[in-house]
């Protein structure tokens, strides 16, 4: 049996305010390197992809994509330079001093919020796509979209300074021990605007495009007349219909299982203290990267023919942007 190994001080020339290194196994560290380690290569590829392939070929660049390529690029960051970080705060110990801890911290704040106000985004695309299809190219054109983009990236790093303005402004303070990486941020105003408004409006948009969808399938079904082409259009809508069922509940259901626990945390105090005891959780949020190419891109058609593209190298040759992807 293997025994749990005597916490060491981070500084041993401070050993009575240095922090202390967590006692477990070997094995079970190297375990949680690994896994962390594999998870971020894998979140970093997928997104990679997605970046490529819309990037590179000229009929994917259309405004829904746009939005699909500002989200894989926040997730993409997460998983190349987010994610690789928690391995150094498995342990409380940190080395690189209180305000760039703080500033650590800036990076997660920015990709997260910008991916969740992304997937607002990519809602209020598809809203207008289903609800009001005849005004769709006027109002979601390329320009507007790309305006909204950047808005959201602006938007994000100016949120992340707010929330973090404290921290920047006295860092380490919270720190109960030399060595330990702690932040706090104002609990009550990032549940609101880091977590009830974008979830809810993510929510109402997604039962409002079903609904309208759902609505719009059986309506044509009640148009048609030939007993042929309804029974054709029949086994079409309900799979139609049961496919964005499970979307939308995929979706929702995935986005709140990553984001809800360490929001609920919060709703324990006015404000929620993040350090090494809560990076589980917080990891949990980053995986949702990992799952976005997933759920939004890696059902399509084009996504697999451009991944054979790519894996194959025949986007190195001239004029492979013109393929026909669709």
């Amino acid at each position: 049996m293997e025994t749990l190994e005597e916490p060491e001080p981070c500084f041993p020339h401070l050993l009575n305010a240095s922090c202390r290194k967590y006692a477990r196994p070997h094995s079970e560290a190297m375990l949680i390197y690994v896994l962390v380690s594999c998870i971020s290569l894998l979140t970093a590829s997928l997104n990679l992809l997605v970046i490529v392939s819309i990037s590179h070929f000229r009929q994917l660049h259309t405004p829904t994509n746009l939005l699909l390529l500002s989200l894989a690029v926040s997730d993409f960051l997460v998983g190349l330079i987010v994610m690789p970080f928690q391995i150094i705060l498995i342990e409380p110990c940190w080395f690189l001093g209180n305000l760039l801890c703080v500033l650590y911290y800036l990076l997660p704040f920015i990709t997260v919020y910008s991916s969740v106000i992304n997937m607002v985004l990519i809602s209020v695309d598809r809203y207008v796509a289903i609800c009001d299809p005849l005004h769709y190219s006027t109002i979601m054109t390329q320009l507007r979209v790309k305006i909204c983009v950047l808005m959201s990236w602006v938007f994000s790093v100016f949120y992340s300074f707010v929330i973090l303005f404290d921290n920047l402004y006295q860092p380490g303070r919270l720190n109960s021990c030399y060595g330990e990486c702690v932040i706090n941020i104002n609990g009550p105003v990032h549940l609101v605007f880091g977590f009830i408004v974008p979830i809810s409006s993510i929510i109402i948009l997604y039962v409002r495009v079903f609904v309208v969808a759902v609505s719009q399938a059986r309506s044509m079904r009640s148009h048609v007349t030939a007993v042929k082409l309804q029974r054709s259009l029949t086994v079409t809508v309900q799979r139609s219909e049961l496919k964005a069922a499970r979307t939308l509940g995929v979706v929702v259901v995935v986005f709140l299982i990553c984001y809800c626990p360490i929001y609920c945390i919060s709703l324990s105090g006015s404000n929620l203290t993040i350090g090494s005891s809560a990076n589980a959780i917080a990891f949990l949020i980053y995986f949702n990267s990992c799952l976005n190419p997933v759920i939004y891109v890696f059902f399509y058609r084009w996504f697999r023919k451009s991944i054979k593209l790519i894996v194959t190298l025949q986007i190195l040759q001239p004029n492979s942007f013109k393929a026909n992807i669709l």
